[in-house]
């Protein structure tokens, strides 16, 4: 039998219907076609593998929004560095002082759940404000002590399951220094915000005071890829350097001044504010920021559009409409900066 997305497999969409019905399920449009597509996949690939790779991923995501979900609602700070930093250096101490004022703060972390850095941010936040996101090596990596045992650690067999939770359960991202693993996500966390396929976000750089290694990474970056024409300078706006927790934890309250969040809504940016702006400061905005516009394109203040019903929660902040082009993210955060910094 040949299966299709769309309500033409008569006898097998009935079952999956009553299926449903029986266990009770959110979003029954979106349930079914996830059990078409496990259908599908049964009939065409005959490879043990990939089946059990789609498996382990389908159960991984489902047990990680199962964890995140009564969360939320609360912030929370992804934290990389690397896991072979000892107590006895300076920059274990700073993350360990850099989680505890997050937690003071009102946000809860994300750490790989390892050793190092991830533990001295573990350390600093508590269990109480800690989530882990562990993976499986084939040499044996524990979970920190803050985390065993606690509810909210996860260890996952594929990397890019854990890449996901990193990023899409976070309201902003931080990197003490490290190895492979740190600066790899560094380059996917700025790709994916570059790109535009993730909201913008801080994207906080730390070391110690006089430390060198995000500077150089940084002059790397200039030297090489801005003067190859491979960045845009624009591009540079995407991620700031501190050299104290208290700059780091200031270059995130700051992004979330006025700024709440986003979404689209009919190819228009709606961007939700925690305070209301003024006529006269959107006319300034769009002025000097008139080149991130669609062709003839404008931006507004507004209520809830009825699109955004979903968002119950948010319905009473207001909304600033903008005709964004989708494609210099780099200025696009320059904008947000810009509207965190206006005094009415």
């Amino acid at each position: 039998m040949s299966l299709h997305f769309s309500m033409s497999n008569g006898p097998a969409d009935a079952a999956i219907e009553q299926l449903m019905q029986m266990v009770g399920v959110h979003h029954p449009e979106i349930v079914r076609e996830m059990i078409i597509a496990a259908l599908k996949a049964g009939q065409e690939d005959d490879s043990r593998a990939n089946l059990k790779l789609m498996n382990s991923t389908l159960k991984e995501m489902r047990f990680t929004s199962k964890v995140f979900g009564p969360y939320r609602c609360v912030r929370k700070v992804t934290v990389f560095g690397s896991a072979r930093t000892g107590p006895d250096e300076p920059v274990y101490r700073m993350a360990q002082l850099f989680g505890m004022k997050l937690a003071e703060t009102g946000y809860m972390v994300i750490t790989g759940g390892g050793g190092g850095i991830m533990q001295a941010v573990n350390e600093g936040a508590g269990p109480d404000y800690s989530f882990g996101v562990n993976i499986r090596l084939p040499f044996e990596q524990k979970a920190n002590p803050t985390l065993e045992g606690n509810p909210r650690l996860i260890t996952y067999k594929y990397f890019f399951n854990r890449k996901v939770a990193f990023l899409k359960e976070a309201s902003a991202v931080a990197l003490f220094p490290g190895g492979f693993g740190t600066l790899d996500e560094a380059m996917e966390t700025l790709t994916l915000i570059q790109t535009g396929k993730r909201n913008p976000m801080p994207l906080v750089l730390i070391d110690v005071p006089g430390g060198t290694y995000w500077l150089r990474w940084q002059k790397f970056l200039e030297d090489e890829l801005l003067m190859r024409g491979y960045l845009s300078p624009s591009d540079f706006h995407l991620f700031e350097r501190a050299n104290s927790v208290n700059d780091a934890i200031g270059c995130i309250k700051k992004f979330y001044r006025r700024y709440h969040s986003q979404r689209y809504v009919d190819k228009k940016l709606v961007i939700r504010l925690t305070s209301q702006l003024s006529p006269r400061a959107i006319k300034g905005l769009k002025e000097r920021f008139s080149d991130i516009l669609t062709p003839g394109g404008d931006m507004y203040l507004s209520g809830t559009l009825p699109e955004e019903s979903d968002d119950e929660m948010l319905a009473d902040l207001p909304r600033l409409v903008v005709d964004f082009n989708r494609r210099d993210f780099g200025e696009l955060r320059r904008f947000i900066d810009a509207i965190n910094n206006v005094r009415l």
